[in-house]
């Protein structure tokens, strides 16, 4: 294991002890403040295609802001986690229309269980919701380590696609620096219960 590797290890071990001891009425708080915020942000509301996730675990939620965006007529598409730790894609039609997932020592997951689009059908977004640990002003985000969102991004500049790359993060995770290595693709907005952080000050 390289030196930030074992940073980075350090670190996502740290801050998923904070995540775990935020009560439900932390998450649903920190849920629906994100989702107001989110929707009032320019780069999403002129998105006619966003690709988000579920929330799972400490993570803020995401919930309530997957059904304004598709209230509102957003086409949102959310991942199918597949054996290679790859993402597929399908679309979200409300609620109903997610499914428990659960996978041998990993969380359980809810994902779409309509028609899988393709792992190319993520390069179509305007923007991208990515779930991450941390992440720095200078749009430096901490992942779990899995590689999955290393591969979404990868594909998105393999294809020439530059969609706005979001992270929802708890206030505690916009910190003064992450460890990043030069494959990671810095995203444009840390949105934070308390805010907006542009990358560049924008």
């Amino acid at each position: 294991m390289s030196g930030i590797d074992a940073v980075k290890r350090g670190l996502r071990r740290e801050l998923l002890a904070v995540r775990s001891r935020l009560t439900g009425d932390d998450a649903r708080e920190a849920a629906a403040v994100l989702a107001r915020r989110a929707l009032l942000l320019p780069e999403l509301a002129g998105a006619r295609q966003v690709a988000a996730y579920v929330s799972v675990g400490g993570e803020p939620g995401t919930e309530a802001l997957l059904e304004e965006l598709r209230r509102r007529g957003t086409r949102v598409l959310l991942p199918v986690l597949l054996p290679d730790d790859d993402l597929d894609w399908a679309e979200y039609e409300g609620p109903a229309s997610l499914a428990e997932v659960g996978r041998v020592g990993r969380l359980t997951l809810r994902e779409p269980s309509g028609p899988r689009l393709g792992r190319e059908a993520v390069t179509g977004v305007d923007a991208v919701l990515l779930p991450g640990l941390a992440a720095d002003r200078a749009g430096r985000r901490l992942g779990r380590g899995g590689g999955s969102y290393d591969r979404v991004l990868a594909r998105l500049a393999a294809a020439g696609a530059d969609p706005v790359l979001l992270v929802l993060l708890h206030d505690h995770e916009l910190l003064e620096e992450v460890p990043a290595e030069p494959h990671d693709r810095p995203v444009h907005v840390v949105l934070t219960p308390s805010g907006a952080h542009r990358v560049g000050g924008g």
